[in-house]
């Protein structure tokens, strides 16, 4: 499983002098970017397929407080691919310096074409490259359905 290891540092502190939020979100982001450069999915490739992932939700669940002083661990893994890799979901795990798991979270995405803003299937050597990932076990191939279970639409102020 891929895994990257964190300090938490003063400015991932929020008021009630635990992990913020938006930390557990930035730790999440570095270990998915991580994993991407590693495997052939950074820049470089983007940018030569004019491609760039969006994130339509992130659903986090806590499960007990975490404070400086101790390192944290956060996992990678596949819960979902489209067959033309458009839509991917990912689990992210998060573990105490006891490897206790202290919260979860699925984030599901897509792929944009960077000129057209447009939902893109990845090009075929990058989908191999990244449906070889480690999968969860409640992995599933994703529709475009999958993406809608949520379906919210925006409110407007009046």
């Amino acid at each position: 499983m891929y895994t990257k290891e964190f300090d938490i540092r003063w400015s991932d502190i929020d008021a009630n002098r635990h992990l913020a939020n938006s930390a557990y979100i930035n730790f999440m982001s570095h270990t998915r970017m991580g994993f991407l450069m590693e495997n052939g999915l950074g820049q470089r490739e983007m940018l030569h397929y004019n491609i760039g992932p969006v994130v339509f939700y992130e659903h986090i669940h806590y499960f007990k407080e975490v404070f400086v002083g101790k390192p944290i661990t956060v996992s990678l893994q596949l819960k979902g691919l489209s067959v033309d890799g458009m839509y991917f979901e990912f689990l992210h795990n998060f573990y105490d310096s006891h490897g206790k798991n202290f919260a979860t979270c699925e984030i599901m995405g897509g792929w944009i074409d960077m000129k057209e803003r447009k939902l893109t299937p990845l090009p075929k050597d990058l989908f191999d490259r990244l449906s070889h990932m480690e999968k969860t076990d409640d992995f599933k191939t994703l529709t475009k359905e999958d993406t809608r279970k949520f379906d919210k639409k925006p409110v407007h102020l009046s």
